[in-house]
This record gives C-alpha cells, sequence and structure tokens, in this order.
C-alpha cells in the first residue's frame, strides 16, 4: 500500500462493499480524523466542513450522508477492514 494522501477529495457516499477497496486504502487519514472527531464528540457540522469539505449550512443532507456513511466505513476498518489491510490491502 502507497502512503494515503493527506487531505483527498471524498464522495458523497463512502464504500459499502464488504471488501478493503482502493477508496478506503486512500482515505485512511480521513478516517482516521473522522473517528478522532467522534471521539472527542466533535459537531458533525463542523467535521463535515473540516475533514470532508462539505458545507452542511449549504448543503445539509449531502453533508449529514457523506459524514454517516464515511464515519461507519471509518468504524468498519477498526472492526474487518484492518485485517484485510494487514493482509495486503486492496489489490491482494
Amino acid at each position: 500500500m502507497k502512503k494515503p494522501p493527506f487531505d483527498p477529495a471524498v464522495a458523497d457516499i463512502a464504500p459499502t462493499d464488504t471488501m478493503l477497496t482502493v477508496y478506503d486504502e486512500q482515505h485512511m487519514i480521513t478516517y482516521l480524523r473522522l473517528l478522532d472527531a467522534d471521539a472527542d464528540g466533535a459537531d458533525w457540522r463542523e467535521v463535515t466542513q473540516i475533514v470532508l469539505h462539505i458545507d452542511p449550512d449549504r448543503e445539509p443532507d449531502r453533508a449529514r450522508e457523506a459524514f454517516d456513511s464515511h464515519l461507519a466505513r471509518a468504524k468498519w476498518m477498526t472492526e474487518h477492514g484492518y485485517r484485510q489491510l494487514l493482509r495486503g490491502g486492496a489489490l491482494s
């Protein structure tokens, strides 16, 4: 796996595959930032604006859906995806 970019553009909805994806590998830092914010109890609107670069005031539905799906995927990574990552990542 290559070093993931620090702040990649995000899709409106994170993957829901049962397998690790290239998108997941590219967004590892995004997932970590979301997990840290969640653990700190940060407001989802602020996190969406800072981490996902979506303005929740201008696009509330898109912002909420992107936040929820990416946080869910980040949590999936901690429970399932990490195993695949340790085995070599999405392309193995």
